[in-house]
């Protein structure tokens, strides 16, 4: 099963090149079967760019979650207190195989959905 999320521009292309191995998540998709992420590079790009696997999901408190991550987080320390602000655990997607597509693409055309504010499944 696959979901849609939104990420970044900049952090969807460290992503596809290979410097980020890791995203990041504050809430996660309760349905345990995904094992699929389609990525939707939100504005300025506002495309779907590409999607990877799911290797492993890790969920910590934040100091531990850093400490196994920060290597291949694509992120600063400052972003990720800021993103994390107020909240005690987060949720770091491991990424394998990612696949950039050839083509960009429409997300009202080819999944019939808007831009999600965080994720949506896919059929």
């Amino acid at each position: 099963m696959k979901v849609i999320l939104s990420i970044k521009p900049e952090f969807a292309n460290k992503i596809f090149n290979g410097t980020k191995k890791f995203e990041f998540r504050r809430t996660l998709f309760k349905k345990k079967e995904v094992n699929k992420i389609v990525v939707y590079a939100s504005s300025p790009i506002s495309k779907v760019i590409g999607e990877f696997e799911i290797e492993d999901i890790v969920h910590e408190n934040l100091n531990a979650l850093w400490d196994k991550t920060s290597e291949y987080s694509g992120i600063s320390l400052d972003y990720y207190s800021e993103y994390f602000q107020g909240k005690k655990a987060g949720y770091a997607i491991k990424v394998k195989n990612p696949k950039k597509y050839d083509k960009e693409l429409c997300i009202m055309q080819t999944f019939g959905i808007r831009p999600p504010q965080s994720f949506a499944y896919l059929k």
